[in-house]
């Protein structure tokens, strides 16, 4: 007999999926679980699925779009700026990605300004457009996964491209590129040095900070390279008073670190988008609530003025920070979900 187990190869599809559509690491995995549960009953009750990757694939899109519809509401009443919560991860598997384009493509709708921009679609606009752009489903299976008509899925695919590829963020090209300007960019943060920080910031670069009523954020986005360089320089300095360090990461399939406090805590996880050889957007996010995933949180910014350092770009173990004398707290255990998503 055929068992739940036997599907576990379609769980990084399934929580890809989930993770785009809900921007929440603990909710897609949620949703993943549920989505098995359901399979298990149907097998228990003796149901023939002919085609399990279809069958795993409809039911975590139609958890997923009632998650959105019943989440909305506590969505719009959510304190400051909103951001994913973070996938911190080594690389794209090159296994289930083998070719570049296909790979970087892949990070790119893993990033936080995309799923951000995924925002602005209706639930069932969302799951159309993400199942055609992003995975490739023709419209007839869309059709079956969302239980629209294939003509329908048609125009709601098309008002949904419209309107995303409008807005839609643009990203380095080339990985070596992205890495050089990474490099040099936490090189300078962590040297002090505005003239080169300046240098890699556009003219218009945005610093944005998640909180979520809990975290100390900025309460709006600042604008301008001079105004974020500045900003990020105070950081570094008061994080080498209290002994706090970042881990470089790819975050979101981006260049980015992710923050511990002294006793080797998770206070932060930081992303940067790159185009153009410049830093567009500097995106951090200190909500505790969205960091649990990746190990204890800290407290640090649950108090004013806190932040952090930087080490040097490229990342060599983003899931481990250095060693500390402390031993109140362990090293963060490794991210769930999917690293190939």
């Amino acid at each position: 007999m055929t068992t739940p187990e036997s599907y576990m190869e379609f769980r990084p599809l399934m929580f890809s999926i989930a993770y785009r559509m809900t921007g929440s690491i603990s909710d897609a995995e949620d949703i993943v679980q549920e989505a098995f549960l359901r399979l298990t009953r149907a097998l228990r009750d003796g149901a023939s699925i002919t085609s399990p990757k279809a069958y795993l694939a409809t039911v975590t899109t139609r958890l997923a779009i009632s998650h959105l519809r019943s989440a909305r509401v506590r969505r719009e009443a959510y304190v400051g700026s909103w951001l994913p919560e973070p996938l911190v991860t080594d690389e794209l598997a090159p296994a289930t990605v083998p070719d570049p384009a296909e790979r970087a493509e892949m990070s790119d709708s893993l990033s936080m300004a995309f799923l951000i921009l995924l925002e602005s679609l209706t639930p069932t606009e969302r799951a159309v457009f993400l199942l055609r752009e992003v995975f490739g489903y023709d419209y007839a299976e869309i059709a079956e996964i969302t239980g629209k008509s294939e003509p329908n899925c048609r125009q709601i695919f098309a008002r949904a491209r419209h309107h995303i590829h409008e807005g839609k963020p643009r990203f380095e090209a080339s990985r070596e590129q992205r890495d050089e300007v990474a490099r040099r960019f936490f090189d300078a943060v962590s040297g002090g040095d505005l003239s080169s920080l300046l240098d890699l910031l556009a003219p218009d670069v945005a610093m944005i900070g998640d909180g979520g009523g809990k975290g100390v954020a900025l309460a709006e986005p600042m604008h301008g390279s001079v105004r974020v360089a500045r900003f990020l320089l105070g950081l570094f300095r008061r994080a080498e008073k209290e002994g706090t360090y970042a881990v470089p990461a790819l975050v979101n399939g981006q260049a980015g670190a992710v923050a511990y406090d002294a006793q080797g805590r998770v206070a932060s996880v930081f992303a940067l988008d790159i185009a153009d050889g410049l830093v567009q957007a500097v995106r951090s996010v200190v909500n505790p609530d969205k960091l649990q995933h990746l190990g204890p949180t800290s407290d640090l910014y649950l108090r004013r003025d806190r932040d952090l350092p930087w080490r040097s770009w490229p990342p060599t173990s983003p899931r481990r920070p250095r060693p500390t004398r402390s031993s109140k707290a362990s090293l963060p255990p490794r991210t769930r979900g999917c690293a190939s998503c």
